[in-house]
């Protein structure tokens, strides 16, 4: 089987192929995919986050371009700063412009939104967040898929002096800003 062991990011032009992929799809490592009825395993080293632009580079040297596919979206505007904070402090993906913000669709999100004051709009557009703060191409939430410390265990016990929770049910969730 052909393979792609490999990315180029923000690939030149010509390719040989384009696939569509949604914001998931972009989030892979080992998975069979195929493009224009030819099948292809992506064999990467560890878990890569794929841009619009990034191009898989095949065995048999053919490169295959991905692009962001359209998928259910939440268009935001508003008082941006604060629903952008509100949007952050739940560790949620978020394409930041500057008169809107765009999430994946998320109804508790949404209700919280709208509660904010937010205007909400549906739509199909490709969606691609900010990357992580660490340079990063992705967040992963909370647990950042990094081995590293910043101050604090992941347990479901420790507390946030400066005020927000994360719902981790019944227990706390704290750091130490210090």
């Amino acid at each position: 089987m052909i393979t792609a062991n490999s990315i180029i990011r923000n690939a030149p032009a010509p390719f040989d192929a384009e696939i569509s992929l949604d914001y998931e799809g972009r989030l892979l490592r080992r998975r069979k995919l195929t493009c224009g009825g030819d099948s292809f395993l992506v064999d990467l080293p560890e878990v890569t986050s794929l841009e619009d632009g990034d191009a898989f580079e095949l065995s048999d040297g053919r490169q295959i371009v991905v692009r962001a596919a359209p998928e259910p979206v939440i268009v935001i505007r508003g008082h941006l700063a604060r629903l952008a904070w509100h949007i952050g402090n739940r560790h949620t993906p978020c394409r930041i412009e500057a008169d809107r913000l765009i999430i994946r669709q998320d109804h508790v999100l949404e209700a919280m939104l709208r509660q904010l004051g937010a205007e909400i709009c549906h739509k199909q557009l490709p969606f691609r967040p900010e990357g992580g703060a660490y340079g990063h191409g992705r967040t992963f939430g909370h647990d950042h898929g990094q081995d590293h410390d910043h101050g604090h265990g992941h347990s479901q016990h420790h507390d946030h002096p400066h005020g927000h929770d994360h719902g981790h049910g019944q227990a706390t969730h704290h750091h130490d800003h210090a």
